[in-house]
């Protein structure tokens, strides 16, 4: 058994479901206490007394309230996410800034939040969960990549910042994960391209990745849990591509 994060806290944000989910049974399963977060108060709650961990009922779209937050998590995970597919000109403005306020501000606020107690501990991981949108982007899609380009920027600077005192600070970038959210994004793409929806992961979603398969949770997970552990003491200031070389065009 992994009992490699033993005495160690974790924060996971939107940990009801999907990637979240997979985040807070990965390190619960190697022996994490987890705060399961999510605006889903029953699902944040079955799954906290799954892992026996305890659940944090918390809208981060109010961004008022995380200013004067203070956390005690050795282990943040960022990975709250929403999407929205529109051309720009059609792009509701509202919508823009809550997408930002929730994947970029948030993420801020609560790495602000977490890093005294990181630093007077001398260990903190931050792992945030951007997407291959980090670092490509593609069309309809301009919150959801300005977020997630800047949740890249934000990442850096706290490596850089936290290195001298044990906090490191990644990011992991998959490609299209199978996720509600994903799933979410299909009849939109398809009204979008004009094709059926039956079409959108061959003709849309997977036409960049040479593997042609969706991500699975898991192996997300499976990567958050090794950077959340001492083996990764030296990684800090990066970003891991999961995309099945969507990123290598």
């Amino acid at each position: 058994m992994d009992n490699s994060l033993n005495g160690r806290k974790a924060l996971v944000t939107g940990g009801a479901s999907g990637i979240g989910a997979a985040c807070a049974r990965a390190l619960a399963a190697r022996g994490a206490k987890v705060v399961v977060a999510d605006v889903d108060a029953p699902g944040a709650a079955a799954l906290a007394d799954e892992l026996g961990g305890t659940a944090w009922t918390v809208d981060l779209l109010d961004v008022d309230s995380l200013a004067a937050l203070s956390l005690d998590c050795d282990i943040l995970v960022n990975n709250a996410g929403i999407q929205k597919v529109a051309p720009i000109e059609e792009f509701d403005p509202a919508e823009f800034r809550r997408i930002l306020a929730l994947m970029l501000e948030a993420p801020f606020l609560l790495v602000r939040a977490a890093l005294p107690h990181m630093y007077a501990n001398g260990f903190g991981r931050i792992i945030n969960v951007s997407s291959v949108h980090g670092l490509r982007a593609s069309a309809y899609k301009s919150a959801y990549v300005s977020a997630k380009h800047g949740l890249e920027g934000l990442s850096k600077v706290t490596a850089l910042e936290g290195g001298e005192r044990g906090v490191t600070s990644n990011c992991i970038n998959p490609g299209y994960v199978r996720t509600p959210l994903v799933e979410r994004q299909i009849a939109d793409q398809a009204r979008l391209h004009g094709i059926p929806e039956a079409e959108v992961l061959a003709k849309v979603m997977l036409t960049e990745s040479a593997v042609k398969r969706l991500v699975e949770p898991s192996e997300v997970a499976s990567l958050a849990a090794w950077l959340a552990s001492d083996d990764a003491g030296m990684v800090t200031g990066a970003s891991y591509t999961m995309d099945g070389g969507w990123s290598a065009r």
